[in-house]
Parts: structure tokens; sequence; C-alpha cells
């Protein structure tokens, strides 16, 4: 620990109290990784406050003796986000957990960024809502707002920046600012939810969000769909888009995956391309849907489709997709699972899958294939032995290829994993000429270059 570092830490005892501060190595080591495949770093110290003034205070305080500080919640992202490779003030927003207000009349919800999309959804039951953005992991909102998730339901719902109405977040230098208001709409000024919402840490800590939030559905039906090829499953997903059916989810489990499942599970589900649908809506309304997407479907040479309504057999319908990584990682004792993630207009979409089925094969690494296939997101789920060297290039070199497939169709890096250390290297030849604009917004929000440095951008 240099002395810059150390005089911050002698002077965080004088706005935090002992409990809030730690030095102690586990504690460290908690929060010198998260869920992906990077290399862990450590933080010089740990802090846990409870209020906006308090981040206020340590941002100032960091900025003003240039220490890097950056933000933690559950650690569950997957491209190196959290992880403080320059070291310095890890900000743990674990004590930041209330849920402030329900405005159940105007479906928004006022939090502070430590709570969970469980915990919110829980409370939000009792008033007959729900928020619908589910990235698969228990995170945090101010985590799911920094990088930008999305998830299953993202086809009906969006992602995050499509629910955040506005945010509360303190800059570098402790300045607090709101990004938006309690407004449906705003033509007024610079889209500042749209600016933070996905930057990562990179730009302000987000210390309050008022959240969009949704009515539980009336009745919940899902599907599971059948395809003699890729090619088919994702045409008709055009077409039932095309033909305006709402549907809440749309994921697609390529061959491999389902075989995994099987062997996982001692199931016997049929080893080909497979759909996972669920719909929203109405009884009657929902009735005339499903029919509706039989048919699209029987076009595209569906060999099978089942639907269930009762919500034990929904589950049990969606287990093959909810069990996939656990198949893999359960498969595979000793290796780390590396999950990529590209997105593609769907009309690139089962190019894309068959490339990446290619190259896995090619390099010979397991893997399964899945995605959000509504909006053309897809991921491999890869298992590596990070131990063998070979094996750890392979990986980079997978990446390297279904990204420049996606980049070379009008596509990106990332879905809704967010950039982090993993996809910064791709960011000039997605951006071009406007990463320079982006280069420059991080200069003026951030001149000392402390805010979770060497993320998204490379720090100058």
């Amino acid at each position: 620990m240099d002395a810059a570092v150390s005089n911050v830490v002698a002077e965080l005892h004088k706005i935090l109290n002992e409990r809030q501060i730690s030095t102690n190595d586990t504690i460290l080591e908690l929060h010198s990784k998260d869920e992906s495949y990077h290399i862990p770093s450590k933080p010089d110290v740990v802090v846990y406050p409870e209020t906006s003034e308090e981040v206020s205070k340590i941002a100032k305080l960091a900025n003003d003796n240039k220490v890097p500080v950056q933000a933690f919640g559950m650690g569950t992202s997957l491209e190196g986000h959290v992880i403080p490779y320059d070291n310095g003030i890890t900000i743990d927003f674990s004590l930041m957990n209330k849920i402030i207000e329900i405005k159940e009349k105007d479906f928004l919800v006022k939090i502070e960024p430590g709570v969970t999309r469980t915990e919110l959804n829980k409370e939000l039951k009792k008033y007959g809502l729900f928020f619908p953005v589910d990235p698969g992991a228990d995170a945090t909102l101010g985590g799911m707002a920094a990088t930008n998730a999305s998830g299953t339901l993202s086809v009906k719902y969006g992602t995050m920046r499509d629910n955040v109405r506005d945010m509360e977040v303190i800059l570098a230098d402790g300045t607090t600012i709101h990004t938006g208001t309690l407004a449906a709409k705003s033509s007024s000024g610079y889209h500042l939810n749209g600016l933070f919402v996905g930057s990562e840490g990179t730009l302000g800590f987000i210390t309050e969000l008022t959240l969009k939030v949704f009515g539980i559905p009336e009745f919940i039906s899902a599907a599971r769909a059948t395809f003699k090829t890729v090619d088919d499953a994702v045409e008709s997903v055009v077409a039932v888009l095309q033909a305006g059916i709402p549907i809440a989810r749309i994921e697609i489990v390529d061959e491999t995956s389902v075989r995994q499942v099987n062997q996982f599970s001692e199931s016997t589900y049929e080893e080909v391309p497979t759909l996972f649908l669920e719909f929203h809506g109405n009884e009657a309304g929902l009735k005339q849907d499903i029919e509706f997407t039989k048919e699209i479907f029987e076009d595209y040479n569906c060999l099978n489709i089942q639907f269930e309504t009762d919500t034990a057999a929904r589950n049990q319908l969606w287990d093959a997709r909810h069990n996939l990584a656990y198949a893999f990682i359960h498969s595979y004792p000793g290796r780390k699972m590396m999950v990529t993630d590209v997105c593609l207009p769907i009309s690139e979409l089962s190019g894309a899958i068959h490339h990446a089925r290619t190259v896995v094969d090619r390099l010979g690494l397991p893997g399964g294939i899945t995605g959000h296939v509504g909006d053309g997101n897809y991921h491999i789920i890869l298992m590596i032995d990070m131990n063998d060297p070979i094996e750890v290039e392979k990986s980079k070199d997978l990446n390297e290829q279904i990204v420049e497939y996606a980049l070379s169709r009008g596509g990106t890096c990332t879905g809704e994993h967010g950039v982090g250390i993993g996809k910064q290297k791709y960011q000039e030849k997605e951006h071009g000429e406007a990463l320079k604009v982006m280069e420059k917004i991080k200069k003026v929000l951030d001149p000392n270059t402390i805010l979770n440095p060497n993320k998204i951008l490379k720090s100058k």
C-alpha cells in the first residue's frame, strides 16, 4: 500500500465507522474477482457506505488523492468489471439495500443500488407488480444498471436502459446529480439515463434508482418446440415476431446442449435444436396467439411443440434451459466456465450460430450454444482448463472469431454482459470515431481517471 493510499485509508476512518472499512485479506480476496475467467486482483481497502453522502465523501477523497475507486455489488459480472487491477478502494454497496418507495399507481419503484432483483420482486409481488429484467444471477439492481443487463425477458420488456426512469449518481469529484425525472417521457436536455446506464462505474456511482415496474401477467403459458435445424428454429421466431405475437421469452438451445442436459439430468429430450417460449397476457388473447404460433411453427418444419400453463409444469418444461450451465459445470470438474456474448440482427443469427458451432468443434473445446433468439443475442458456454495454456489460447481465439463475425454483420461484441476488461479491445472496431467522443466524455467527468480505471476504455 503506497503513501497516497495509506493517507486515504486514514481519512476514510474519519468518514466511516470501523465496521464500514476493511483491509482484511479475506475481504480483499472476495472483492478481487467476479464470476468471469479473468485474473483476480485485490483492492487495497474495501468500504461499505450506508448513505449517498458517504459515497460522495469517499469519491471526493479518492479524487483529491488520485486513488482508484470502483463499485462492487454481488460480484456476478462476467467480463471483469469489478476487478481492481489498479488496486485502490472498492465500494461495496451491500449496505445500501433499501426499497425506498413503491409508487404503484405510477408503476415506479425507488430503490438503493444494493437491492437485488429477487428482493425487489418479493416486495413488488404484494402490489401485484414485478420487475422483468432477469440476467439469471441474483445481481444487484445497481450493478444491473451499470452493465445495462437484460436477459430472457428483454424481447418483451426491454433491457435495464429501457426501464430506468431516474438515477442519483455521484460523480468523481463528489457532486450529486439526478439523470432523469418521474415523468414517462421528456424532450428536455441530453439523455443522461442512457449515458450512465451501461457505463460500468467509469463515469459515476449509482446511489439510487427509479425503475419502471409492470403488472404480474394474468395468464402465462410456456412452450418447448423442437426443429430439424437451427435455421428452421430461428426463421420461425422471425415469423412469430413479424406476426406481432406478444412473446415474453424466446430462447434457443442447440443439440449439443440438449445432449449435455440429458447426460446431467438423465432426461430424454430430443437432441435437436430446441426453442423455449413464454407468453404473457390474458387467457382469451393468448389462446389465439398460441394457435397462431403453432400454425407458424408448422410452416418451419417443427417436429414437436408442447404447451403448459400450470406453474410446476411450466418450470419442468424450462428445465433443460435452466439447467444448462449446471449441466456443463458438473460434467467438467476442474474446468472454468467461460460464457461468450455477442448480439446480431436476427436475420444473421442462424448463420452466426452455425459459425460458432463450427469454430467450437474445430478447436476441440467442450461447449454448447444458447441464446435469447428473440433479440439476436447468443452465448457459447465453454468449459476451459485454466491450467492449460493451449486451451486458454483456444478460448481467446474462439471469442475473437465470433466477435469478428458479429461485428462484420452489423452486430456488437456484447449484447448484455458488458465490456469490462474482456471486450475492451473491440471498442475501436465497433465504435470507430464515436469512441473518441466517449473518451472525451470520460475525460470531462473523470479527469483524474480514478473511476474504475482501464474498464471499457484504456486509461491514458
